[in-house]
């Protein structure tokens, strides 16, 4: 919602945790590993269903994807490279 707001879709914050939530149980449905491109796909749909623009949508949930799941690598990247280095594993 935060994400939505700063990106100003204009749908109300209990319509995007409302289509958060029905997207997340639609990907349950696809299997796919992390749920990496259905839960994009649902929740753009979820958001535009909801009454957002769909190029307002899809940015949302990019930055929320790179946000949550891509941004928390860069520490264990880092981290791992540095284990490496020192022998550690």
């Amino acid at each position: 919602a935060a994400v939505a707001r700063g990106l100003g879709l204009t749908v109300p914050t209990g319509h995007v945790v409302i289509a958060y939530l029905a997207a997340t149980v639609a990907v349950a449905l696809v299997p796919t590993p992390g749920g990496v491109g259905s839960v994009e796909a649902a929740l753009i749909v979820a958001l535009v269903a909801a009454g957002g623009p769909v190029a307002v949508a899809t940015a949302v949930v990019l930055a929320y994807r790179v946000i949550t799941v891509w941004l928390p690598m860069v520490p264990g990247a880092v981290t791992l490279g540095v284990l490496v280095r020192w022998k550690v594993i």
